[in-house]
């Protein structure tokens, strides 16, 4: 008798260290969100154009300067956008930013459809482009194969997209451009910083209920038992 009940105890107890163990999740992850809220309100910082400059911090908010070579542009994934005409398929278009003393920088300029309706922005001479880093990812086990003859991508990997665009050393890492869309209406770039889900506080309180519950049947239970 004694092993069953703490057999049933136990299981309370480990629920209730699930329901912790989120608390600290969500501490962790509010701590991401207003670091991300505070790099969103401050102006971006100037990215080093040095060959040895080290890899800025993931989504670090960043203002470059170069040219863009529009003849090398390619696009990366899929998204349905709702818009006037309705919805409408379309990807990011990336184009290399070529920069003075260092190696070119694939800027996700925005989303396009697909369709080109409206004439895509395409700016001339020396710009620079405000947005965040965003690191290298590596095809996974379910990701999408590229095309690499259509220049169409599924995995944001600098290398892989760099060399199908013609260009022997790009940065390792890409920036994707913030701000308003450009008076032609293309490329739409991103309006914000990505975010994270925050979930943990709803986990916790799933977690720390079902134990509760489970205490209340455990002492029912107990109740019944000692009375047989």
């Amino acid at each position: 008798m004694e092993q069953r009940i703490l057999g049933q105890t136990g299981r309370p107890v480990s629920i209730i260290g699930l329901g912790t163990w989120q608390v600290r999740r969500l501490a962790w992850k509010e701590a991401i969100l207003a670091q991300i809220a505070r790099a969103e309100a401050a102006p971006p910082i100037p990215l080093p154009a040095t060959p040895d400059a080290a890899v800025p911090e993931p989504f670090t908010k960043v203002a470059v300067t170069g040219t863009l070579l529009h003849d090398k542009s390619a696009l990366f994934g899929a998204e349905v956008r709702d818009t006037r005409a309705g919805p409408d398929l379309g990807a990011l278009l990336i184009e290399p930013l070529q920069r003075a003393g260092a190696p070119p920088l694939l800027v996700a300029r925005g989303w396009v459809p697909l369709k080109r309706g409206a004439p895509v922005a395409m700016p001339q001479g020396t710009v620079t482009i405000a947005g965040y880093v965003h690191p290298a990812d590596k095809p996974g086990l379910f990701s999408a194969q590229g095309d690499v003859p259509g220049r169409h991508f599924y995995t944001l990997d600098p290398a892989v997209i760099g060399a199908a665009l013609g260009l022997d050393r790009v940065a390792p890492f890409i920036l994707i451009a913030l701000g308003p869309p450009p008076v032609e209406g293309l490329p739409i770039p991103a309006d914000h910083l990505p975010r994270p889900p925050n979930n943990h506080l709803q986990y916790a309180i799933t977690w720390y209920g079902l134990a509760a519950a489970l205490l209340v049947i455990f002492t029912v239970w107990a109740r019944k038992a000692e009375n047989t």
